[in-house]
């Protein structure tokens, strides 16, 4: 059985989608699009050829509904579980952590080209003393920002895992709901077979309903 839904959270507690967040959300709607695509009439119609024959308009209006319904529910249980575990809130974090790393890296190598700007009157480099050469890169303002940005790589490193859990999740929920369409193909063929012995009264029906409304419409 599949798991219970989450509870949603508020809205107003949900945060703005940050690029990782909007590409998440389009990664699951690209996905849900090609799983609903397998309900298209084109196969929905061969496990109804009567109905579809003699009734199309009713068998594409019950698809579409059908349709629909899976995509406002399966869109309805992902934002829960969004708000539930705080995926977007998180993925911004992350966002915030990666563009830190980036000014902080940025502002070191400014840091270290403008200390080298000057020095060509000075001595060359290659005729630097070795102590020289070994202060200037085991220096304690470079040792405490490669400790900073190491921290920050250990921080970006554990959210990276905890969003490789979070697509895992989502990958075997699409995968169970696969499954739940799957099944529920099953039960429309059979529903097939029940009502094919009354397809006939159905189609009667159909034609009297149709008759119906044309005579209404001529008068």
């Amino acid at each position: 059985m599949p798991s219970p839904t989450p509870q949603p959270e508020p809205e107003s507690q949900s945060p703005p989608p940050g690029p990782r967040a909007q590409r998440l959300h389009q990664i699951h709607a690209a996905s849900l699009t090609r799983t609903l695509d397998k309900l298209a009439y084109e196969n929905l119609a061969p496990c109804f050829p009567t109905i579809a024959r003699r009734a199309e308009p009713i068998l594409r209006q019950v698809q579409s509904q059908m349709v629909q319904k899976l995509r406002e529910k399966s869109e309805a249980e992902f934002g829960a579980i969004l708000r539930a575990r705080g995926v977007v809130g998180k993925l911004n974090e992350l966002e915030g952590v990666v563009a830190a790393a980036a000014e902080e890296q940025a502002r070191v190598r400014a840091e270290e080209e403008r200390a080298g700007e000057g020095e060509d009157d000075r001595i060359p480099p290659h005729l630097l003393p070795p102590q020289d050469i070994l202060a200037a890169h085991l220096s304690s303002r470079l040792a405490a920002h490669q400790s900073l940005l190491n921290a920050r790589l250990q921080t970006t490193q554990a959210q990276n895992a905890l969003l490789a859990d979070h697509v895992r999740q989502q990958r075997q929920e699409m995968d169970e709901l696969l499954r739940q369409l799957d099944r529920a193909v099953e039960d429309v063929r059979g529903a097939n077979a029940v009502l094919g012995a009354v397809a006939d009264e159905l189609a009667a029906e159909a034609r009297a309903v149709d008759g119906q409304l044309r005579a209404e419409m001529a008068s």
